[in-house]
């Protein structure tokens, strides 16, 4: 094991894979919410991909980017949102907490973890990208 490696602890084995699981779960879970609510789909598809935007960070360093990153795909935020669309019933607040969760559920399906701050293919899930192909996870 390098010094990568064990500075960025990556899950693996079973583990992984439930974790992945887990993801696709969410994923489905939310997608699903969404739909017997009855929200525009057309809402769904521009939000989907908007957390990712949050990769422009990485332009400022690994730290940040990270940082950023991470802020932006940890269910912390969205579940409150959820939580509070549903105690003061906004619609459009709920629409945006199950898009931003279902986002967050198929990256982690895909493998796309937290970040560490050794760079973005270094994640909880285990490497991504060319990181993944310079060693094993």
């Amino acid at each position: 094991m390098n010094e990568t490696t064990e500075a960025t602890g990556a899950v693996s084995g079973g583990l992984r894979v439930m974790l992945r699981l887990e993801g696709l779960v969410l994923f489905a879970g939310m997608t699903l919410l969404y739909a017997v609510w009855g929200g525009a789909w057309w809402i769904y598809f521009i939000l989907f991909l908007a957390p990712d935007i949050s990769f422009v960070a990485y332009f400022s360093g690994p730290r940040f980017g990270a940082l950023i990153y991470n802020a932006m795909h940890s269910y912390m935020i969205p579940v409150t949102l959820l939580v509070l669309g549903f105690g003061f019933e906004a619609s459009l607040v709920l629409s945006i907490a199950m898009i931003w969760l279902a986002h967050i559920g198929f990256d982690r399906a895909l493998g796309y973890g937290l970040k560490y701050s050794a760079g973005f293919g270094f994640t909880h899930l285990g490497r991504i990208g060319r990181a993944a192909a310079s060693g094993p996870n």
